[in-house]
């Protein structure tokens, strides 16, 4: 099979599973099975995929030409390599963590929740394989309408009023400014190709370049910087794997994935620099993650505080380019991957307790660690990734960002990330101490009177839980081991990264 071939299989395969699984949505074990398939089948045609993209070769095929240089094409290079890789492995894993989850919580509709599963991850991938700004656009618009029946699932109020959020600030912004900011890249290049060094390198210069990467930068409204970062938290009502889906495997890692290749192959790393009129974007990004981190700090809600750390850690992948040292792009590259492992490990868990133990806030977590001891420990390994600690991936990928700007001497971004990493101990160490060091709470006392008439509520009874289903707590075990692993064997991303910045190895 040619690398082309491939890529034009990667993106036909999750959209045939979504069709797969409707026609087997009867028979929910056929159903699994055929999602579980597909995403090994993904998996494996992206894999093959690889060792062409990192011996310098960028797979590319024009299936749609709508005008003379201008159609739906698909270009493989290594930054969209890395998004397909993680995407990809993701959907396997979240796929088996689902099937646990779904049945175990007793979720309806699961049928529909599978196949726009799979159309999202066909998006996602379409995003990482786009050549050029008007592939992206289709496919991030797509990403955004799959994933909004997802978010808005349960049916209920409280879900369609944020499926509502979510789907105003996705389609408003991106229409309002992305779009524009498209049309007027096309104005001056005629061409919406990416291209090494950037596509509008020399091309414009002065307060128009900031006018641009503002619209750019606010458009691709996925990566969530403030003021425009309302519809993630209120997704969370949503079932803890489209959570990870938002978060960790496809929507979110959309949004960072299209700033830094917009930053780096759109206006150029080099010519951005040169530019004071674009020294806006790191101020933006370091207001988000300082404001997003208080916020989570003081949140009790377990999923939200998840949340807003993810508005956070977003940032440090845009704070990282807007640093715009070959170095600090590296480092972001490398934190699109990080996060995901160490973010989607935190939702399996919280979802985890869910299922077990049906509770939702942080106070509610004394002594859960040991009843749950593999979901637990699963969720301090995220949790050290989050702050960047090892051996964790967030560990290596916060290094790279650090050395950029130092590199660049920007103290400004050290002291964020700096204040950040303190914040984000303050918001997930003391969970994971809580955990495993606090006494377990009682249940509520009932309200019933003893033989003296008095309310016999002094020693309520424990609930007693233990771990979730084997396959949610496999596939927590599993993505908190991933986060380990690129920790200790990094070089797989790290050739990518580099390739991406343009360093050599």
């Amino acid at each position: 099979m040619t690398p082309e071939n491939a890529v034009l299989l990667c993106i036909v395969v999750p959209f045939a599973s979504a069709l797969l699984v409707v026609v087997a949505g009867a028979l929910p074990d056929l159903r699994e099975t055929m999602t579980l398939i597909s995403a090994g089948i993904l998996f494996y045609l992206v894999a093959g995929i690889y060792p062409v993209v990192a011996a310098g070769g960028n797979p590319t095929v024009t299936p749609i030409e709508m005008l003379p240089g201008l159609g739906v094409t698909f270009t493989v290079e290594p930054l969209g390599m890395l998004f397909a890789g993680i995407a990809s492995f993701l959907w396997f894993v979240t796929s088996i963590y689902s099937i646990g989850y779904m049945r175990g919580h007793h979720e309806q509709n699961q049928t529909r929740f599978y196949a726009y599963f799979a159309i999202a991850i066909g998006s996602a991938v379409g995003v990482a394989f786009s050549g050029n700004l008007l592939t992206l656009f289709i496919f991030y618009e797509t990403l955004t309408l799959s994933t909004f029946p997802l978010v808005a699932h349960h049916g209920s109020e409280e879900a369609k009023r944020a499926g509502r959020v979510y789907l105003g600030l996705l389609l408003g912004t991106s229409i309002a400014f992305l779009l524009f900011a498209i049309i007027w890249t096309w104005v001056i290049a005629e061409s919406l190709d990416f291209v090494a060094g950037g596509l509008l390198a020399g091309k414009i210069h002065g307060p128009m370049v900031g006018v641009l990467l503002a619209l750019y930068a606010f458009g691709i409204g996925k990566a969530a910087l403030m003021p425009f970062h309302r519809w993630l938290p209120a997704a969370m009502v949503a079932p803890t794997p489209v959570s990870a889906l938002l978060h960790a495997v496809a929507v979110v890692k959309a949004g960072v994935f299209a700033v830094v290749k917009v930053v780096v192959y759109v206006f150029g790393v080099d010519s951005l620099a040169r530019e004071a009129s674009a020294g806006w974007l790191l101020y933006v990004a370091a207001f988000t993650i300082v404001v997003a981190s208080v916020i989570a700090l003081r949140s009790d809600n377990l999923k939200q505080r998840l949340a807003y750390s993810t508005v956070s850690q977003l940032s440090y992948v845009v704070i990282a380019v807007a640093i715009l040292a070959p170095i600090s792009v590296i480092g972001a590259t490398l934190h699109i991957a990080a996060h995901a492992f160490a973010k989607i490990t935190l939702f399996f868990a919280a979802g985890s307790i869910l299922v077990a133990s049906h509770k939702t806030l942080v106070s509610e977590l004394d002594g859960i660690g040991r009843r749950m001891p593999w979901t637990m420990g699963a969720f301090f390994i995220g949790a050290l990734s989050m702050v960047g600690l090892p051996p964790t991936a967030g560990f290596v990928s916060k290094w790279y960002i650090l050395q950029g700007a130092f590199q660049a001497d920007q103290m400004a971004a050290v002291a964020v990330i700096v204040l950040s990493t303190l914040l984000n101990a303050g918001y997930f160490l003391p969970i994971v101490y809580a955990a495993f060091f606090r006494e377990e709470r009682r249940s509520k006392p009932a309200r019933k009177r003893s033989k003296t008439g008095v309310n016999d509520g002094a020693h309520p009874p424990l609930i007693e839980h233990g771990e979730a289903p084997p396959t949610v707590v496999a596939s927590v075990v599993l993505t908190a081991a991933a986060t380990v692993v690129f920790f200790l064997y990094p070089d797989i991303a790290l050739g990518l990264a580099r390739q991406v910045a343009g360093v050599s190895p």
